[in-house]
């Protein structure tokens, strides 16, 4: 265990994040950046004094659900979470799963595309952060619980407004086979992560066409191109599909473009302004 350097380490990840990006208030006294150090401990489950004295290299060696409470708390991605294991004298094992915590400079992201809707995905295919546009074009995500932002659900599950699945999209028969081999691969990744065996005993329990594909163990999956969604306002709208691997978090950016001077490109332009009101609704 290298006292200094996790002392140093543990500081240093306190001083870059701010009381908003945890939800806590500013206040108007702080002298130092970041946070203080009674609120770290507060976020990792242990006491102020057990973590003053690590950061002043004094501290015992952390046990592992000492470190586990720190990566939460300190929000460190998954090299920086190794790194700490490492300094504290104890190897990582497999990650805890699959990462919820989206970088800041991705959402900016998504509010910089107007002209796209996107999505970020983790490993399970939550649905984690989108853009106004991509509400208009999908769903209302923040009208949902967090439990039924998951694509894979609604794909084998439902419910299906309309009687369309998977909000009408084209190639939902090839999205659901490749979101099955790409839950095979993450199954592995982190085998025995509750969030994930539950998403799939849920899945074999609730649907039969996931348990076939399922049973078929395989884990490469070609990317979609293109598809259309079936939007019961603006009618179709073809996209282009494009994915950008997030590595450090597990996670993906989906990003929905139209081509341009199509009739697609203008009705996403007509959802980009209207927003998620429903223009079909009575008055």
């Amino acid at each position: 265990m290298d006292r200094r350097q996790l002392a140093d380490f543990l500081r240093t990840r306190r001083e870059r994040i701010t009381p908003a990006e945890v939800g806590l208030p500013a206040g108007h006294r702080r002298r130092t950046p970041g946070l203080r150090r009674e609120e770290v401990a507060q976020l990792a489950f242990i006491s102020t004094e057990y973590y003053t004295r690590l950061e002043q290299a004094r501290g015992p060696r952390p046990s592992r659900e000492v470190l586990a409470g720190l990566t939460r708390a300190l929000r460190l991605s998954d090299v920086e979470r190794d790194h700490l294991h490492h300094l504290a004298g104890a190897p990582p094992g497999p990650p805890p799963g699959p990462s919820r915590e989206v970088r800041p400079s991705i959402l900016a992201l998504l509010h910089r595309l107007p002209q796209a809707a996107a999505i970020v995905l983790s490993a399970t295919y939550d649905v984690l952060a989108w853009n106004d546009l991509a509400a208009a074009l999908m769903e209302d995500f923040s009208a949902l619980p967090p439990r039924d932002r998951n694509l894979m659900r609604r794909a084998f599950l439902g419910p299906r407004p309309d009687g369309r699945r998977l909000y009408g999209v084209s190639d939902v028969d090839e999205f659901s086979a490749s979101a099955v081999r790409n839950l095979r691969a993450t199954a592995g990744r982190y085998p025995d992560t509750p969030e994930v065996t539950g998403l799939i005993r849920e899945l074999l329990d609730g649907s039969e066409e996931f348990a076939r594909l399922w049973a078929a163990h395989d884990v490469c999956a070609a990317p979609a191109l293109c598809k259309t969604f079936r939007h019961p306002v603006v009618g179709p709208v073809s996209v282009n599909c494009d994915v950008l691997d997030i590595s450090d978090r597990d996670q993906q950016v989906v990003i929905y473009t139209a081509d341009p001077g199509t009739p697609s490109e203008n009705a996403l332009r007509l959802l980009s302004v209207v927003g998620t009101q429903r223009m079909d609704a009575p008055l």
